[in-house]
């Protein structure tokens, strides 16, 4: 049942691709647009339409015309910035009251505690 889903997403995605494809090239013939300028319209309008893919910090560094060590440090610093934004999820209240060394009846009502504050808090 999985893969029937994901091949109609897929299939979803590339016809999406497509149909943008088409509107692009028609668009580039709206504007009677040819060579170097038609081939440039095309590929903006083919990306614009892709829109939903994030560009990977190698993307922004070639953007941005980085080269060297600047690259290496902006791409670095990029991809670190980007994986605290997809951080590990919050410990649970058992896990911070094992780091705080509790136990028994200060554990119990820490924990009690704590998850009530959670559930108050979304």
């Amino acid at each position: 049942m999985k893969k029937i889903i994901a091949a109609a997403l897929v299939a979803f995605f590339a016809s999406n691709l497509a149909f943008a494809a088409d509107d692009c090239a028609a668009q580039a013939a709206e504007k009677k647009l040819a060579g170097a300028a038609k081939n440039s319209f095309i590929k903006k309008c083919e990306k614009d339409a892709a829109g939903a893919k994030a560009p990977s910090c190698a993307d922004k560094a070639a953007e941005k015309k980085l080269a060297g060590a600047a690259k290496n440090s902006f791409i670095q610093k990029c991809e670190k910035d980007a994986g605290s934004a997809a951080a590990a999820p919050a410990p649970s209240c058992a896990d911070k009251a094992a780091e705080k060394k509790l136990a028994g009846a200060a554990k119990n009502s820490f924990i009690k505690k704590c998850e009530k504050d959670a559930a108050a808090a979304k």
